[in-house]
């Protein structure tokens, strides 16, 4: 396996040349779908652009990490709240609700040396916070994010360019 010097400069072009969209156009009809089931109003949009922030600094992608801040700055979030999403753990800025749901994006996409990944006490502070339905969406912006994750680290969209138009 080749790897790069950490020194060496990163292209600023897409890995994959072609738009997935424009290869699969069903992406598009799927995209509409997760970004409908997510706005459902039962949590709020901004919970879930910093759940999937986290998401995109764990997996360690540019893109989804410049994206998802992007759509913080673009809803008036702080630039405290938004730099401190990698160290949540320990930063005043989260309401208890937020902490439950970054916990959970933490628990989905970290391997546990303990076994199950969402345990019960886990779920029942998160559930402390939210209804069945906040829960079920919170699930589909994990996975939302979850399902770009492959398309973002093999295509390697440019990061700061728009969702729609990262390969121009």
């Amino acid at each position: 396996m080749e790897t790069r010097a950490i020194t060496a400069e990163v292209p600023m072009g897409p890995r994959m040349s072609q738009d997935p969209q424009e290869l699969v156009p069903e992406l598009a009809e799927v995209s509409a779908a997760l970004w409908k089931a997510t706005g459902n109003h039962s949590v709020p949009r901004t919970t879930i652009s910093l759940l999937q922030l986290r998401a995109g600094q764990i997996v360690g992608n540019t893109y989804l990490t410049v994206l998802h801040t992007g759509f913080l700055r673009k809803a008036g979030e702080s630039e405290d709240r938004i730099t401190a999403v990698a160290s949540w753990q320990d930063a005043p800025y989260y309401t208890p609700a937020e902490r439950a749901a970054l916990a959970l994006v933490e628990a989905v996409f970290q391997p546990s040396p303990h076994g199950e990944r969402v345990t019960d006490e886990l779920y029942a502070q998160a559930a402390e916070h939210y209804e069945p339905k906040a829960l079920a969406t919170l699930a589909i912006a994990i996975g939302q994010v979850g399902f770009f994750v492959p398309l973002a680290l093999i295509a390697k969209p440019v990061p700061g360019r728009s969702f729609t138009d990262p390969w121009n």
